[in-house]
Formats: structure tokens, C-alpha cells, sequence
């Protein structure tokens, strides 16, 4: 019985990029690289399919970290309090 064979996600970006520039068809790509001309063509529609949210998660992202960069804040703030309250009362 053959074992699966595992695909790096550099080894697809590369065949589908090559895919895309239309330089091959997708018959010698899949000969080329000893893959099914389909496992080729489901791997650009993946591609393609999740291309426009590349761009969206760097806004989120940024937006996740600006939050969790407030929340980290505030805690040091009130932990600052805490500490000069403290102080205080040793005082």
C-alpha cells in the first residue's frame, strides 16, 4: 500500500505560482512535478480562494495587537497603583 505523500507549503505556493504565470499548462506542471492535474488545479482554486484574505488579516492583526498592547497597559497601570499604595502604606 503506498503511504501519502506530504506536500510543504513552499513546494505549492511554487507550483501554484508557476500555475498561474500560464507558462505551462496545468498537464505539464502535474508531469513536471509527478502530481495529478487536479491536485494542481485544487491548489490554485485554494490559492486564488484565500488570496484576498492575505491582505484583510495584516489590518486585523494589527487592530488584535493594538488591543492586547492597551490591555498590557492597563495592567501595568493598575499594577502601579497597587505597588505605590503599598509603598505608602509601609510608610
Amino acid at each position: 500500500m503506498k503511504k501519502r505523500r506530504k506536500f510543504t507549503s513552499k513546494f505549492k505556493t511554487k507550483v501554484v505560482l508557476e500555475a498561474l504565470s500560464e507558462r505551462y499548462t496545468i498537464n505539464e506542471l502535474a508531469q513536471k512535478y509527478s502530481l495529478h492535474p487536479n491536485q494542481v488545479s485544487k491548489w490554485k482554486q485554494e490559492f486564488l480562494a484565500s488570496a484576498e484574505s492575505i491582505f484583510q488579516k495584516n489590518s486585523v492583526k494589527k487592530n488584535d495587537e493594538s488591543k492586547e498592547k492597551e490591555k498590557l497597559y492597563k495592567i501595568i497601570g493598575q499594577q502601579k497603583v497597587e505597588l505605590d499604595f503599598l509603598k505608602n502604606a509601609l510608610s
